[in-house]
């Protein structure tokens, strides 16, 4: 799991999310899987269901396609039925690849999403925290925890 990766997941664990990561799907008969889903994320109480594809690759755009389109397949093919086969199959399921550069909106039936959107994102959201002293982000969300000190200050950021 890749840095991009693991702060994906912890911050849709933060956010109350029940996260699944590297979830290998589609068993074939003989032998190996259909594919593997980097983050797939289902909030309780929004009723939000994503699978997410983070990635730092520099491949291009028709690769992308190729390879984004299997995976969000899998993922509306799967997930429902085997990652949280006690959701309804009616709820919505949304896909977002986060790349290093969204020079475009869509890609294989997902959306996108630049690093820089989601670090926007995840950047409002420890700032709203604040200083650590007075609401630390819980010490398993070791990336998250950084950044809300280095945002934040322990009790406030010194220019």
């Amino acid at each position: 799991m890749n840095h991009l990766e693991k702060l994906v997941r912890q911050y849709y664990q933060w956010r109350g999310y029940i996260v699944r990561g590297n979830v290998r799907v589609g068993a074939r008969e003989q032998g190996g899987w259909s594919g593997e889903l980097d983050i797939v994320a289902y909030h309780p109480y929004s009723d939000h269901l994503i699978h997410l594809e983070p990635s730092i690759d520099t491949q291009p755009w028709e690769e992308r396609e190729i390879r984004f389109r299997r995976k969000f397949e899998a993922g509306r093919r799967y997930i429902h039925r085997e990652i949280f086969p006690w959701l309804e199959p009616s709820t919505p399921l949304e896909q977002v690849a986060i790349l290093v550069s969204a020079g475009r909106r869509e890609l294989g039936g997902g959306k996108v999403m630049s690093i820089d959107e989601f670090m926007a994102m995840v950047r409002e959201a420890v700032v709203r925290r604040g200083p650590l002293c007075q609401s630390a982000i819980p010490e398993e969300y070791d990336l998250l925890r950084t950044l809300q000190l280095g945002l934040c200050g322990y009790r406030r950021v010194v220019d």
